[in-house]
C-alpha cells in the first residue's frame, strides 16, 4: 500500500511539474504575442491618424480635432485619443479617458524628444493601458504629439483563461494517470505481492507443502522458480530437523528453538499455554505520524517468548504502549509476532492510580528492595497493597477468560508482580496446572517478615503447583519462610509444601540466554583492537585497556561500588592511569520512583568526582553513558572490552554476565562477577568477588588485565560451554516439563523428615 501511494504521488508530482512548466511557457508566449499584436495595430492606426491631425493642427482647426478624437475614441479596446501641443497643452481628448491623462504622459515627452513613435504598457489601479505616442510636425518641426490609449486588460484575461484551461487539463491528466496507475499496480503488482507475502509467511511458520506454488504472473515468474525451489529445500530441512529432535529428545544434545518446539508440543500434548507477565512482548508506540511495533528490552521476554512461539497459546500482559488500545480487537487481543503470528497477546488495561500503586509502589518500592536486601529500606503503604490486590484480581479475570473452553490448561506466571495470582486462578480453575517463576532473589525469613502482608503473599503463591527460583539457595529460603509463617507441612526430600489438601513443588530453574552460532558478519568483523580504538575515538577518549558494565540504573547493581573500586585500582596501580577506561552503559529505569531518580544523579556525581581526580586532556577513567542501548549497540562494547564488571549487591541471576560470555566468540577477555549474583553458581571460571570489598574488586581488575591469553581462553571456553549446555531453551524445557509431569503426592510418599504442622 505504501509503495502504491508513493508511486502515485510521485507520478502526480511529476505530471504537475511538467504541465505547470509547459503552461507557464505557453502563457508567457501568448502574452508576448498579444502585446506584440496590440503594439503593431496601435502603430498602424497612429500613423493613419497622423495624416489627418497635422493639417488640422496647422490650420488651428480645434473643432475638427475634437470631432476626430470623438469619432475614433471609445471603440473596442481603443479607449480614446489625445492630442497635445509641444508645450503639453491639450488640444483635443476623448472625454471618457481618465483625468490623469490631462497631464502629458512621460512616454509622449520622450516621443517628442526623439521624434520617434513610442509604445508602452502602463498599469493604473488594477487596469492596464497601452499608450502609443506619435509626434506630428509642421515643416519638419515637432509641434505636438498624438497618443492612442488602448485598454490592454484583455491580455491578462486571456492569460488567466489559458491558465484555467491548463488547470482543468491537468486535473483530467492526473485523474486518468492516477486511476490507470492504481489499476495497473493492483492487478500486476499489489495483489500478486500480497499473495506472495502470505505464501512466504506460510513457509516461515512451517505450513508449506510441495503442491503450494508461488502466485503465477509474468512479473513473478523468475522469482517463482527460485523461491519455490528454496521453499521445498526449507521444508525438507525443517522436517529433517524436527525428526532429528524427536530422535534425540531423550539425549543430551544441545537445546535449540526447534528442539524446544518439538519437546513442548510433546509434553503439553498440543495444549495451549497461558503466560502472565507484567511486561508485554510487543508494544505499539506512535513516533511522530508513524506507529511502530517494538520489542521492549527485557530478559523476561527473551526467556519466555520461545515457549509460546513453540507451542502457541496466550500471553497476558499490561498494555503499556501509547497506541496499544488501537491495535487490539474487541476482546483486547491481537496475534503476534506481527510478521508471522504464532500466539495471542491479551492486553490488560491499568489506569494511572493502579499502575502507580501496584507497579511503582508495592512491587518496586516494597517487594523489590525487600527481596534484594540491598540496604534500601522497603516502603509498604496500605493504598499500594490495595492496588496490588486489585490488579492481581484484574489479571486473574483476564486469565480465566482466556482459559474458557480448555480442559486441564497450563498457566505460567512470571515474577513478583503477581504473588496473589496463583491462588486466585486455582480457586476458580482447580484443574489448571499453575507455575509461578520468581525472577528475583528470595530473602531469609527474618527479612521477608518485614512485609505487613507476608502471610497473604505466601498464601497466594502456594496456590501454584510449581514454584521456580533461579538457585537452590532461594528455594531453601522460601521453604524456611513458609515453615515459620504458615501452618503447613514441608517435604524436604521432594521440596514440596503441603497446605490445605494442596501440594506446591519448589525447584530451581537457572534462567539463561540463547547462545547462537557465530554469525558471518561477526566472523568478518575487524580485530578487537581496531573495534576498541573506534569505540574510544567516538567517545573522545584514548586508552589501551577497556572495561565495560551494562546495567539498569538500580541500587541493587552495585554501580557506585564499582566506580569506587576503579578509583582504588588506579590509586594502587598508577601505571594504568591514562591506559584503562571503564565504560558504563546505564539504562534509566523506574525514574518515577524518587530513589531511582536520585540514583542517576548520584552516580553521575560519583563518576565526575573520580574523573576530576585522575583525568587528563586525552583520557578519563570512567565514561558514564546514561541512555537505553539496544543489543546491537551493546555488542561491540562486549567484544572490544578486556573485562566486564558485574558487581550486583544481590541478584537473582544477572543475564549481563552470560551475555558478555556469549558475545566473546574469540574466547578472550575476563568476567569479574559478584558472588551474590545467581550467575556465579554456573560461571565458576569468572573472577568471583564480594562487591562490598572495594580492595578485592580493585585487585580483581588488575588480575583480569594482567591475565595471560591462555588463561583467558581456558576460562572463557569453559564458561561458553556451560552456557551452550544450559541455554534459555534448556531452561524453558525444564520448566515446562516439570509443570507437565506434576501429580498429586500420596500421603504414603511423604518423608519422615517432614516438619509437623504448627
Amino acid at each position: 500500500m505504501r509503495i502504491t501511494l508513493r508511486l502515485t504521488l510521485s507520478l502526480v508530482f511529476v505530471v504537475t511539474l511538467i504541465v505547470s512548466l509547459f503552461a507557464t511557457l505557453q502563457v508567457r508566449q501568448e502574452q508576448a504575442r498579444l502585446e506584440e499584436e496590440l503594439g503593431r495595430r496601435a502603430g498602424v492606426l497612429a500613423e493613419s491618424l497622423q495624416e489627418s491631425v497635422e493639417p488640422l493642427v496647422q490650420g488651428e482647426k480645434l473643432s475638427g480635432l475634437r470631432r476626430l478624437v470623438e469619432r475614433f475614441g471609445d471603440r473596442e479596446r481603443l479607449a480614446g485619443i489625445a492630442i497635445y501641443a509641444s508645450d503639453g497643452k491639450i488640444l483635443a481628448m476623448t472625454q471618457s479617458l481618465p483625468a490623469k491623462f490631462q497631464t502629458l504622459p512621460e512616454s509622449a515627452s520622450e516621443a517628442m524628444k526623439t521624434n520617434q513613435g513610442q509604445g508602452v504598457f502602463l498599469p493604473d489601479d488594477g487596469k492596464r493601458w497601452h499608450l502609443q505616442a506619435l509626434p506630428f510636425h509642421q515643416e519638419e518641426k515637432v509641434i505636438g504629439v498624438l497618443i492612442l490609449f488602448h485598454d490592454a486588460s484583455y491580455i491578462e484575461k486571456s492569460c488567466t483563461r489559458l491558465w484555467k484551461e491548463n488547470f482543468i487539463r491537468l486535473l483530467l491528466h492526473l485523474l486518468v494517470i492516477s486511476l490507470t496507475t492504481l489499476l495497473v499496480l493492483r492487478w500486476t503488482l499489489v495483489r500478486p505481492m500480497a499473495k506472495t507475502i502470505e505464501w512466504i509467511k506460510r513457509i516461515r511458520s512451517g505450513e508449506f507443502t510441495e503442491h503450494q506454488a508461488l502466485p503465477k504472473g509474468d512479473l513473478f515468474a523468475p522469482l517463482a522458480r527460485e523461491v519455490t525451489s528454496m521453499a521445498v529445500s526449507l521444508a525438507t530441512a525443517r522436517a529433517a530437523a524436527e525428526e532429528e529432535a524427536r530422535l534425540r529428545h531423550a539425549g543430551e544434545s544441545r537445546w535449540t528453538a526447534d528442539r524446544l518446539k518439538e519437546h513442548v508440543r510433546t509434553v503439553l500434548e498440543s495444549k495451549p499455554l497461558v503466560v502472565i507477565a507484567n511486561r508485554e512482548p510487543y508494544m505499539h508506540v506512535r513516533e511522530g505520524q508513524e506507529t511502530r511495533c517494538i520489542v521492549p528490552a527485557s530478559g523476561l521476554v527473551t526467556a519466555v517468548e520461545p515457549i509460546l512461539r513453540a507451542c502457541g497459546g496466550t500471553w497476558v500482559a499490561h498494555g503499556a504502549g501509547n497506541v496499544d488500545r488501537e491495535m487490539v480487537d474487541s476482546k483486547d487481543r491481537l496475534k503476534v509476532p506481527p510478521e508471522a503470528p504464532l500466539y495471542t497477546l491479551r492486553r490488560v488495561w491499568l489506569d494511572q492510580k493502579e499502575e502507580e500503586g501496584y507497579y511503582y509502589g508495592f512491587s518496586n518500592e516494597g517487594l523489590w528492595p525487600l527481596c534484594h536486601i540491598a540496604h534500601t529500606r522497603p516502603l509498604f503503604r496500605t493504598e499500594d497493597w490495595m492496588q496490588y490486590q486489585r490488579v492481581n484480581a484484574k489479571f486473574a479475570q483476564a486469565t480465566l477468560e482466556e482459559l474458557e473452553g480448555t480442559e486441564n490448561p497450563y498457566v505460567l506466571i512470571q515474577d513478583y508482580h503477581f504473588a496473589l495470582l496463583p491462588r486466585l486462578i486455582k480457586e476458580k480453575r482447580p484443574d489448571a496446572k499453575v507455575a509461578l517463576f520468581w525472577h528475583i532473589p528470595w530473602p531469609n525469613p527474618e527479612a521477608f517478615g518485614i512485609c505487613p502482608w507476608a502471610r497473604e503473599l505466601l498464601d497466594g503463591m502456594l496456590g501454584a503447583d510449581l514454584l521456580g527460583f533461579h538457585i537452590q539457595f532461594h528455594c531453601n529460603n522460601f521453604l524456611d519462610t513458609v515453615d515459620r509463617m504458615l501452618e503447613s507441612r514441608i517435604d524436604w526430600e521432594q521440596f514440596a509444601i503441603h497446605r490445605a489438601d494442596h501440594a506446591t513443588w519448589v525447584k530451581p530453574f537457572p534462567i539463561s540466554i540463547a547462545v547462537e552460532e557465530t554469525p558471518l558478519h561477526l566472523r568478518l568483523e575487524p580485530p578487537v583492537t581496531e573495534t576498541r580504538e573506534a569505540l574510544l575515538r567516538k567517545l573522545g577518549v584514548s586508552a589501551t585497556y577497556l572495561g565495560v558494565g551494562v546495567d539498569r540504573i538500580d541500587y541493587t547493581k552495585g554501580i557506585a561500588e564499582r566506580f569506587r573500586a576503579i578509583e582504588r585500582f588506579l590509586e594502587k596501580r598508577p601505571l594504568f592511569r591514562e591506559k584503562f577506561t571503564f565504560i558504563e552503559l546505564g539504562a534509566p529505569s523506574r525514574t518515577l520512583i524518587k530513589r531511582y531518580h536520585d540514583l542517576g544523579a548520584e552516580l553521575s556525581e560519583e563518576a565526575e568526582r573520580i574523573n576530576k581526580k585522575f583525568q587528563t586532556r586525552q583520557w578519563k577513567p570512567i565514561v558514564f553513558l546514561k541512555k537505553h542501548h539496544s543489543h546491537e549497540e551493546i555488542l561491540p562494547f562486549y567484544r572490544a572490552a578486556d573485562l566486564c564488571l558485574v558487581t550486583s549487591l544481590h541478584d537473582g541471576m544477572n543475564l549481563v554476565a552470560k551475555e558478555f560470555v556469549a558475545a566473546r566468540t574469540d574466547h578472550r577477555g575476563a568476567l569479574i562477577l559478584s558472588r551474590f549474583a545467581g550467575a556465579s553458581r554456573e560461571l565458576r571460571d569468572a573472577l568471583l568477588v564480594n562487591p562490598y570489598d572495594i580492595e578485592q574488586v580493585a585487585d580483581a581488575i588488575h588480575y583480569a588485565l594482567a591475565m595471560n591469553p591462555e588463561e583467558q581462553k581456558a576460562r572463557m571456553t569453559r564458561m561458553h560451554e556451560a552456557l551452550e549446555e544450559n541455554n534459555v531453551y534448556h531452561w524453558a524445557a525444564d520448566l515446562v516439563s516439570e509443570l507437565a509431569r506434576l501429580r498429586p503426592i500420596r500421603q504414603k510418599e511423604t518423608s519422615l523428615r517432614d516438619v509437623h504442622a504448627k
